[in-house]
């Protein structure tokens, strides 16, 4: 019998998908020839110039977008410009085939766009050496970027604004995320500024079926926003003043609140902060026989080391923190999307979306001592308050019953404040989360730009309240302790903190707060005995503020009302050491006296002590200049996950 001609070859160790064949067969063998200078191997084709087919195969496979990364990753930035001929083919055939459309089967453009957005998010973030010039030589050479770039950039337009699918004008919005994250500090966007993507983009939004979606969309818009905003007049700033779809303004601020419950829930996977109400099952577990306790049992969270906590909350708020940014900028710009983010309801089964946003803020706070990046988010939160706050129309909202809700507040580290469950007004929940930064920031190297956030929020709101009269029912003695005890503390470290940029400032801030309280008491605080118990903490804290006052010259600076604090401190001091001369006081007698005391006392307090600047912008160039780096960076990790 004669041999077959048929002979059995042997089987590959591992199965190589085809569609990572073709990229080794563009990418790594000539890698290898550029970075060793040694031949590529037999089996993998190495002409720079591909031919049609080649191209077609690849936008027909699905992507493998790991391989076709890792691929890259390993290229440093001159084996990519010694590899231009090939990045600006696989570059120019990607356009190409945006610009069909679905050809071929209809696949061609998704795969087109998957493979640009792992190609851009991996080749874009490298240090190149001249970044504007080098990445435009990688991509197009200077001849051909302009002609190049404006058909891509008109290609994804168009994709965005009427792509086949909801699917392929996500990939699109990636697309551009991946150049905007990766290209930021290069000229490149400059192409994204003179296309307007604003109405695809705000279209893309409005049609889009789920709060998932919107993120994205959202992000790019927080980034295009922020390109050279102090620099040039940038026109996304410009479109987010005029915009008035209030349906797609309601879609992105309940993607907003999503996002924030989501980022919140990082922090409570770490550590369960919810108080629990009393109940036989708690009483059991809480003396160790939680096995025998009646009910179903719950899925319990690991329990973690405090040091492991710890690391882990400082890798936290995660990537989609980004989101941010863009709330700042709409906030800033749109008095319509500020309404609808304080008065929009919940939707079923959902918390109110400024709900979720208060939370995160809360939580952003507690942490925000444990790192730089979660300290700028908290800085990004507590701007949107405070440009809400200033507008008297949506202070006047958030300080009225209409505003009630629920909000969960962090309780993650000690002190704590009283926890109130249901629904309340919003400003206490605002006044809470503020106390919670003052409290849990302390430090000698002390933030204090975040405090002179946190403390002049408190100073807008008390100064509305005080003004139009509004009775505001909440553990005021909370807040004045929180006050007091700043001002224990910056008296103690006065030596670490007196250089500190823009001190005067808050040292101004908290003095004129506590005596805008003195002297407006009787108009905001809901009963007699929480005006009664303001002058006891401050005649208790006597001696700590004239301290405070000579350590800091206070006395010689007439933007501050350090003398009302003190003379009515000095005022009761008299009174007591007077009906004290023989025996010490309880703390009854004490309050009896200061009931007493308003018959001969007198405050004196300056004026326009409820009077605050209103928010500027430029003011905040430096802080909101560092925002958007680290949004950046966050957005790159997201696009290249």
């Amino acid at each position: 019998m004669d041999a077959s001609p048929l002979t059995q070859q042997a089987r590959p160790e591992t199965f190589q998908p085809k569609v990572v064949h073709l990229y080794e067969a563009l990418f790594k063998s000539d890698a290898c020839c550029v970075a060793d200078h040694r031949p590529g191997k037999d089996d993998i084709d190495v002409d720079v110039d591909k031919p049609e087919g080649f191209w077609r195969e690849l936008f027909l496979l699905n992507p493998d977008r790991p391989s076709l990364q890792k691929i890259l990753a390993r290229l440093a930035p001159d084996d990519l410009i010694s590899l231009q001929s090939q990045t600006r083919q696989l570059f120019f055939r990607a356009v190409e085939c945006l610009k069909k459309g679905g050809g071929n089967g209809g696949v061609a453009d998704l795969h087109a766009l998957e493979t640009l957005t792992t190609f851009f998010s991996t080749i874009l973030p490298k240090k190149y050496t001249n970044p504007s010039s080098d990445i435009i030589a990688v991509l197009a050479g200077l001849d051909q970027v302009d002609a190049v770039f404006t058909d891509f950039v008109g290609a994804l337009d168009g994709i965005i604004r009427n792509g086949k699918s909801m699917e392929v004008r996500q990939r699109a919005v990636e697309v551009v995320l991946s150049i905007a994250s990766g290209a930021y500090q290069t000229s490149l966007l400059t192409y994204f500024i003179q296309r307007d993507l604003f109405p695809a983009m705000m279209k893309f939004i409005q049609e889009s079926d789920s709060p998932s979606r919107v993120l994205e969309p959202f992000m790019l818009l927080g980034l295009l926003a922020n390109y050279n905003k102090f620099e040039f007049q940038n026109p996304y700033q410009l479109r987010l003043n005029d915009f008035v779809n209030e349906a797609a303004i309601q879609k992105i601020i309940r993607c907003v609140g999503h996002t924030c419950r989501r980022l919140r829930g990082q922090y409570i996977d770490i550590l369960q902060d919810l108080p629990e109400g009393w109940s036989i099952a708690s009483t059991l577990n809480m003396i160790g026989l939680g096995a025998i306790a009646p009910g179903t049992k719950s899925h319990q969270k690991p329990a973690y080391d405090a040091e492991v906590a710890k690391q882990m909350f400082a890798k936290l708020p995660g990537e989609d923190a980004a989101v941010l940014l863009g709330t700042y900028d709409f906030s800033h710009a749109n008095k319509l999307f500020c309404f609808n983010l304080v008065a929009l309801s919940a939707e079923k089964g959902e918390e109110q979306p400024i709900s979720g946003f208060l939370s995160l803020t809360s939580y952003l706070l507690q942490h925000a001592f444990l790192s730089t990046r979660a300290t700028n988010y908290a800085h990004l939160s507590l701007m949107v308050f405070r440009l809400l706050i200033e507008d008297q129309l949506l202070c006047k909202r958030i300080c009225g019953d209409e505003s009630k809700v629920a909000v969960r507040l962090c309780r993650q580290r000690q002190p704590f404040l009283p926890a109130v469950r249901g629904e309340r007004i919003l400003a206490t929940s605002v006044l809470d989360t503020m106390i919670d930064g003052i409290n849990h920031n302390l430090r000698r190297r002390l933030d204090v730009s975040l405090y002179t956030l946190c403390v002049g929020i408190m100073l807008r709101i008390i100064s509305y309240l005080s003004r139009s009269r509004t009775r505001l029912q909440y553990h005021w003695s909370e807040l004045f302790r929180s006050l007091l005890s700043l001002i224990r503390f910056l008296t103690t470290y006065a030596s670490d903190l007196k250089g500190l940029s823009h001190f005067d400032s808050l040292l101004d801030l908290v003095v004129n707060l506590l005596a805008l309280s003195l002297s407006a008491g009787e108009a905001f605080l809901p009963t007699p005995a929480a005006y009664d118990d303001l002058f006891y903490k401050v005649v208790e804290s006597g001696e700590v503020l004239i301290k405070f006052r000579d350590t800091y010259h206070l006395s010689s600076r007439p933007s501050n009302s350090i003398s009302t604090l003190i003379s009515v401190s000095t005022h009761y001091k008299t009174m007591l050491d007077s009906d004290s001369s023989k025996r010490n006081l309880t703390s009854t007698e004490v309050a009896e006296v200061i009931k007493q005391g308003y018959e001969t006392l007198s405050i004196q307090a300056k004026e326009g002590l409820d009077g605050w600047e209103r928010y500027r912008e430029a003011d905040e160039r430096t802080l909101l200049k560092k925002m958007a780096r680290a949004t950046v960076t966050d957005v790159q990790t997201i696009v290249q996950a």
